[in-house]
């Protein structure tokens, strides 16, 4: 999200664009410096994985929607959350790859800024819906009885239609503040994708209010889902260890290891950003640690989901046409 590399300008230090530079109008994504080999190299790792993400995501959407006896509220947010994965990774994997094979690396202003939105859209819409997920997993075991009639068909709809078009709102005035910010020149975004902090770095004239809104909305998102979810598996835990039964313990904790999975995974790559103190200002840090929640998180999703349940590895199999 917007705060992972959000270089804070002096607010006393504000400049106005001089106006004998020209308006850029389209940047430069240097992305990794290195020899031809290592560039062919890591477009081959990176294309192998982007197709693993995008065929485990859209086996278990297929595998979802067929199986009539998994249109349930948990599966239905399962299989949204492996939707939005596809067009997360699709958002920046192309382009990257494609910067890979090219010499000038270049990409438009409204491209970069279009990249910027939907990356940073989605990003936020995964948060949202990781929390709910975790809401669903909390009515279901802390509220047994009463889960069937709180988690209806209708309020799942809801909450994932909530998710989604709350997380395409959140970061759009920022993203139309920056692009109105003055480029004039370098261009060159020294990242794989289009990031405000590099953005900030490159703009003629400092926005300091900008930059504090961004860093504002960024830590919302991020810190009000982490709490939100760190809360819902306190409560959760409190009441799995309650449980008299040894066998009702597994079971309740086996319904919740995979999406705690993917959470750690997630917000892991996350935090390290900004809980280590100087990381925020290496480049090459940054780029990793964006790769990782871009794409290596992106690509476990599935297997962390195929392989600890039962039901998604059935419809899997029925799916594929594989014998149970």
């Amino acid at each position: 999200i917007c705060l992972l590399t959000l270089q804070v300008t002096d607010p006393m230090n504000i400049s106005e664009p001089d106006p004998s530079f020209a308006f850029v109008s389209e940047f430069t994504l240097q992305g990794f410096s290195c020899e031809w080999k290592i560039q062919i190299l890591l477009f081959s790792l990176f294309t192998t994985t982007y197709a693993l993400t995008v065929t485990g995501n859209g086996a278990i959407v297929c595998a979802l929607w067929c199986d009539q006896r998994l249109h349930t509220p948990m599966y239905m947010f399962l299989g949204n959350f492996s939707f939005l994965e596809i067009w997360y990774v699709s958002s920046t994997v192309p382009k990257m790859l494609a910067n890979f094979l090219s010499d000038k690396k270049t990409i438009s202003f409204a491209g970069c800024f279009l990249q910027f939105y939907f990356f940073f859209s989605l990003g936020t819409s995964e948060c949202l819906l990781l929390a709910a997920m975790a809401f669903d997993r909390y009515l279901a075991i802390c509220r047994p009885l009463h889960y069937p009639n709180i988690m209806t068909r209708h309020l799942c709809t809801k909450l994932v239609i909530t998710c989604w078009v709350c997380g395409f709102l959140w970061f759009l005035i920022p993203i139309v503040l920056i692009s109105q910010m003055p480029f004039c020149g370098p261009n060159i975004i020294d990242h794989v994708v289009c990031d405000p902090g590099p953005l900030f770095a490159l703009a003629c004239a400092s926005a300091p209010k900008t930059q504090l809104f961004c860093y504002t909305l960024s830590s919302l998102v991020i810190f009000g889902d982490f709490l939100f979810i760190l809360g819902s598996y306190i409560l959760v835990l409190i009441a799995v260890l309650r449980m008299p039964s040894g066998t009702g313990r597994h079971k309740a904790f086996s319904t919740c290891g995979s999406h705690l999975a993917v959470v750690s995974l997630f917000y892991g790559s996350l935090m390290v950003m900004y809980v280590s103190p100087g990381l925020s200002h290496s480049a090459g840090i940054q780029k990793i640690a964006t790769l990782f929640y871009a794409m290596v998180t992106p690509l476990f999703n599935p297997l962390i989901y195929s392989l600890r349940n039962k039901e998604i590895k059935a419809a899997l199999r029925k799916f594929l046409g594989l014998p149970s």
